[in-house]
Order: structure tokens, then sequence, then C-alpha cells
């Protein structure tokens, strides 16, 4: 079963609350999304250690629920 753009966002942002997200679903077809995720908690961290923050948010959903994720991260400066 597909995951929709809204439960992505909502678990990135209880999981990362200054989170500011959004969501595109690439193919319309639910399970092919892109996200964009802006946080202060991101400072400081790689640019891997900020997409594993992310996908901890997902709890494991990532390969099941969610097939694709394009993924791009940043803090509020940059």
């Amino acid at each position: 079963m597909a995951m929709d753009a809204g439960t992505i966002e909502r678990l990135i942002r209880e999981a990362i609350p200054d989170a500011t997200v959004s969501i595109e679903d690439l193919r319309g077809d639910g399970d092919h999304y892109a996200a964009h995720v802006v946080s202060a908690q991101f400072a400081g961290k790689t640019r891997v250690q900020q997409h594993q923050m992310v996908y901890q948010a997902l709890k494991g959903r990532m390969g099941g629920e969610l097939h694709a994720l394009a993924l791009q991260t940043s803090t509020p400066a940059s």
C-alpha cells in the first residue's frame, strides 16, 4: 500500500519539529516522491547524517509503503 504525501510530511514534522517540509508526488502514483526538508537541526551535520535523520523519521517505511523518495535537505541559512 502506498503512502500519501500528508503522512510523509507528518512523520517528518513529528521527528523534526522545526522542519519546513515540501513534498511532491513525482508520478502521481503515490509511490515516487521528492521531499525538501529545511531544519536548523541539520546544522553541523553531513548530508548523509541529515538524510539519515529524515529516514529515521519515516520509521522504516522506506522500501515498503514508500517506494522512492528523492530527498533534498538544508539548513535555513543555506
